[in-house]
């Protein structure tokens, strides 16, 4: 008998460390937070990295879009230099794209996800 009331006051013990620790935990995750979402000190250069493999992207695939339609139709350069054009023309546009994104506020890292004393959102209610 004595051996259960024991357990027992170790089990709730326990219990009372481990929420005691999940409390801590979540306390540290939210110091840890950047002040601001996304203001890591590489976003603006992974950003540019963006831009810079949309632009090759865009010409990569316009060359290869060209050359294929060239092989296939016997038309040596004329799709190649057409396709290269508008691949270009398609890359600097998603790059003006990402320029507009960059000038607004960098997207919040946990958006949509809960923390754990959050509650229920109004459209979860009943």
């Amino acid at each position: 008998m004595a051996d259960h009331r024991g357990d027992d006051a170790q089990r709730s013990r326990d219990a009372e460390r481990l929420q005691a620790l999940e409390s801590r935990l979540v306390t540290m995750a939210r110091d840890r937070r950047p002040a601001t979402p996304g203001a890591d000190k590489f976003y603006n250069a992974n950003q540019a990295w963006r831009m810079v493999v949309e632009l090759v992207a865009g010409l990569a695939i316009g060359f290869g879009v060209g050359y294929g339609l060239d092989r296939l139709l016997g038309t040596t350069p004329i799709m190649l230099v057409i396709f290269i054009f508008l691949g270009f023309a398609a890359g600097v546009r998603t790059m003006l794209r990402t320029a507009a994104e960059m000038g607004k506020a960098p997207p919040a890292a946990d958006a949509g996800r809960q923390g754990p004393d959050d509650g229920p959102d109004e459209d979860e209610r009943d």
